[in-house]
């Protein structure tokens, strides 16, 4: 089977492969030795915030800093 990469380096799966992995809507990716290495990743909703902040590199305190920040906002649009 052919998978055509596009000029928005978009990769379109044949039905054939999906059907065979089953639903997916993420999938990991890694390059080795000359070839595109596909797996699904079925990703839980705290699993992708989770991976979100790690990769901003936030810490506790800065998350603590934006909540404090919102409440305060918060407090100060409905006076």
């Amino acid at each position: 089977m052919l998978a055509k990469l596009t000029a928005k380096n978009q990769l379109t799966l044949p039905k054939a492969v999906t059907n065979a992995i089953g639903p997916a809507e993420y999938f990991d990716v890694q390059a080795r030795d000359g070839q595109i290495i596909l797996t699904p990743v079925r990703i839980q909703r705290g699993d992708a915030v989770r991976a979100k902040l790690a990769e901003l590199d936030l810490d506790e305190q800065d998350v603590a800093d934006a909540v404090a920040w919102a409440r305060q906002s918060a407090g100060e649009s409905s006076t």
